[in-house]
């Protein structure tokens, strides 16, 4: 029986795969744009508040998707 839903499966593993590399692309996309709008905003004294915190996020979001 396992057989016959064994293309099922393949396929259910695949798309898996696919929104695991997916998911760790965007998550370093998504953590190198937080580190460069971080060090935009720190370019001002009153953004330095706001953007050192963006660049530390952004910093953690890339090496938990690359781990």
């Amino acid at each position: 029986m396992r057989i016959l839903f064994l293309p099922l499966i393949i396929l259910g593993k695949l798309a898996g795969l696919i929104i695991k590399l997916t998911g760790r692309l965007l998550g370093i996309i998504l953590g190198g744009t937080l580190v460069m709008v971080g060090m935009f905003i720190t370019m001002t004294i009153i953004g330095a508040f706001i953007g050192v915190p963006l660049v530390i996020l952004g910093i953690i979001v890339i090496i938990k998707c690359l781990s």
